[in-house]
């Protein structure tokens, strides 16, 4: 693997520092100061306006357009896309100094810093200005979006003139006019009626073109500047002020902001400074439950917690739809759509911090069910057939060889609901809303594979796995085993069900009108499921074919050339071995209990230097699984890898916002991967271990209601909680029982 960091920001336990400004990283820096509320996030643009490059993007949850594609002569091609769309720009500011324009890309400037504390969620900004020989001027910027009102904002501004005399214009407002990055288009209409300014206050209201969404946008100031005048214009509003400062006096804007779907949460009354400390005291509580502390590694201490501030920042309520974009409210590649790895790799994060967020995600899978059940009519199947890529529940992806043969997303969905109840034991959302999704999901996997006529097995013919770099392949291995899994876990959930709860078993029954034989098909289906799996060398085939592939050096592949699909010609890519992301390793990670150590290790050995990590979510299961092999090595440089991937842009491509997926894999690297997490069976267990590099490491996890603190040294680990009822864990193999005392064992 010949990827490297590229280290630019500063390391801090706490915070992200950039200090001096570089052109050439502007839109990695963009990315990475990405600030963000679950509703609303936020780029970290310069509000004043960047000649440069630059990506103005202001994106709230939900706010989406459509784009007709055009008619395909072929069933089941898509002939609609959904993308998330840029918004209001509400940070938008125009500053000039004596008649001069404040623009970084070619104003003279010094003592830049750029800093995001993820103690506070507050991102500032500020550097010295020298508008002439005659005239320097100090500049800050502060922003922040409210955690505890998530429909506002904060943004201030403060001058000090240094030297001379600074005659100081600002304009400051809203803004619908902005583009859209890769459609070049504007989305929105604002009609005149709707643009208002008056005295410290203005608002507008935005119309998508095509889904008819209406956003309200208002702002209401504060400052020591005079204002001089209202100005308007088609798809924007603002206000002007102007005033003189001269050496060592001072001046300020504050602008509070508010974005909803209508007017009615409009509240004038807030106050910049109280909804800042409003907004500090929530993360001091988030971080209390949230945190994983290390002692001994700041770099990857700095890389967890900007991985958790992230992650916390994209979702942490049930409020306003659990749609996890591939880059969360931080960019526009991959249009805002959420995929499988929202229940692989996002849902355990929020399984084990926020059991409420983790729900919102498999009940958006219930909300959009009924779209699951024509996407698999237009693909000549039963049930239901889970989009690859969605905001609303319809398959956006284009790319028929994506959208109509990887049946992963449903059965990941089946894998959510399972961890989700190990992990809660909240039998009334399965009973009430999972087992339809389950009993769906198996409908679509019968009809869509069948048996081969010389051996009699079932498996799925003409998909796609995890790895992307396999296109209509037979049997892929992570395929058909996940279909067995999902037989499996749908009959007993139904068992359990009919057991627990027969009243709403049987009416359960009878809307879906699910009979015994249905059942007895799936259970055939199941016992003859084909894996590829050889007893002499303890390996599982990728697929049928795929040890007889070419076999491609990756190590000789340039850093120039990734990422691959912006490099190399979309055919070259399936023409050999090599491995985009984990296949076979990545369901052994997801059942780890249903193998041995020997062979983990067989196929880790195997297949790892096939894989090329140009996925996101490649390092973190590769590091899991080293850890769990006790491959020590690897372990470390995945680690690394997988938790700087955006802040030391591993994969050159941090400018287009940032892999929150990947955040999630960063922070089950630390919990599965060296604490030895495993929740894929009724009784939670661990065997934790330590790094070298680390003194000691620490973290909280919710389960069964309660939560369980961790804390691992280089001699002993001690796990502790405060619950009344006796929890059943298993620390290496070993069965104990925690109940509301400390258990404090030796380091293995």
């Amino acid at each position: 693997m010949k990827k490297t960091a590229d280290t630019y920001f500063k390391t801090d336990p706490w915070k992200i520092i950039e200090t001096g400004f570089d052109k050439n990283y502007s839109l990695v820096a963009e990315s990475i100061f990405s600030i963000g509320n679950e509703y609303m996030g936020v780029r970290g643009y310069f509000e004043e306006g960047y000649s440069g490059n630059t990506l103005i993007g202001s994106y709230v949850k939900g706010v989406y357009e459509r784009k007709y594609l055009g008619k395909s002569g072929y069933k089941g091609i898509i002939e609609n896309t959904e993308f998330m769309i840029n918004t209001v720009d509400y940070l938008y500011t125009k500053i000039m100094c004596n008649d001069v324009v404040l623009d970084l890309f070619n104003c003279e400037i010094h003592d830049f810093k750029r800093e995001l504390d993820m103690k506070t969620g507050i991102l500032t900004r500020s550097f010295v200005w020298n508008v002439s020989q005659y005239v320097e001027l100090y500049i800050e910027f502060e922003r922040f979006l409210s955690m505890t009102s998530p429909s506002f904002g904060g943004q201030r501004i403060s001058f000090k003139c240094i030297k001379g005399e600074a005659n100081i214009n600002v304009e400051s407002g809203l803004d619908f006019s902005k583009k859209h990055m890769i459609m070049d288009e504007n989305f929105w209409n604002c009609d005149d009626e709707n643009i208002k300014a008056s005295k410290n206050h203005c608002e507008i209201i935005g119309r998508t073109k095509t889904t008819n969404q209406t956003l309200f946008a208002s702002a209401t100031f504060d400052s020591d500047l005079k204002q001089i005048k209202e100005n308007s214009k088609e798809r924007s509003v603002s206000i002007i002020y102007e005033d003189i400062i001269i050496a060592d006096e001072t001046a300020f804007i504050d602008k509070v902001i508010t974005l909803s779907h209508d007017d009615s949460i409009q509240d004038n009354s807030f106050r910049y400074e109280d909804l800042k400390e409003e907004n500090i005291k929530w993360w001091a509580e988030c971080w209390k439950h949230c945190d994983i502390e290390i002692c001994g590694d700041e770099k990857i201490q700095q890389g967890i917690r900007y991985s958790i501030f992230q992650l916390t920042q994209t979702l942490h309520t049930s409020n306003y739809g659990a749609i996890i974009g591939a880059k969360g409210l931080t960019g526009e590649v991959y249009n805002g759509n959420t995929f499988w790895d929202s229940e692989v790799y996002c849902l355990p994060f929020y399984l084990f911090t926020n059991p409420e967020a983790a729900k919102s995600i498999l009940k958006f899978r219930f909300n959009t069910l009924e779209k699951a059940k024509d996407r698999a009519k237009a693909l000549d199947c039963k049930g239901a057939f889970f989009p690859l890529a969605t905001i609303s529940g319809d398959e956006c992806c284009p790319l028929w060889q994506h959208a109509n043969i990887q049946l992963q997303p449903s059965t990941a969905v089946m894998y959510g609901i399972n961890q989700y109840i190990n992990c809660t034991l909240d039998y009334e959302f399965l009973y009430d809303f999972g087992i339809e999704i389950l009993i769906e999901i198996c409908r679509m996997l019968a009809s869509r594979g069948d048996y081969d006529p010389l051996t009699n097995k079932y498996g799925y013919y003409g998909v796609m796995g995890p790895d992307e770099f396999q296109v209509m392949v037979n049997n892929n291995c992570y395929t058909n085993f996940m279909a067995k899994k999902t037989f499996e876990y749908t009959e007993k959930s139904l068992l359990m069900m009919e057991r627990e709860s027969p009243m709403k078993y049987e009416e359960l029954i009878k809307k879906v009108r699910l009979s015994d034989e249905e059942r007895k098909t799936w259970n055939e289906m199941k016992e003859s499921m084909y894996i590829p799996y050889d007893d002499d060398t303890k390996l599982f085939e990728q697929h049928d074919g795929f040890f007889s592939l070419p076999r491609i050096d990756i190590k000789k592949i340039p850093i120039e050339d990734f990422p691959l699909y912006h490099h190399w010609s979309y055919d070259r890519i399936y023409r050999n071995n090599m491995i985009k992301q984990p296949d076979v390793l990545m369901f052994m990670f997801m059942y780890s209990s249903d193998f041995t150590d020997e062979q983990i290790e067989k196929n880790y050995n195997y297949y790892e230097p096939l894989c090329i990590h140009e996925s996101s979510l490649s390092p973190s299961v590769h590091s899991i699984l080293a850890a769990q092999i006790k491959k020590e090595a690897d372990v470390y440089r995945f680690l690394d890898f997988a938790t700087r991937l955006d802040l030391d842009n591993y994969n050159r491509n941090t400018n287009e916002g940032l892999h929150i997926t990947s955040l999630a894999g960063a922070w089950m690297n630390i919990v599965y991967g060296f604490a030895g997490l495993r929740s894929d069976e009724r009784t939670l267990s661990f065997s934790p271990r330590i790094p070298k590099e680390w003194d000691k490491y620490s973290f909280s996890i919710f389960y069964h209601n309660t939560i369980i603190k961790l804390l691992i040294t280089k001699e002993y680990i001690e796990l502790s909680t405060d619950s009344p009822m006796d929890i059943n864990i298993n620390i290496y193999g070993k069965a104990y029982s925690l109940n509301h005392n400390t258990l404090k064992i030796k380091l293995q």
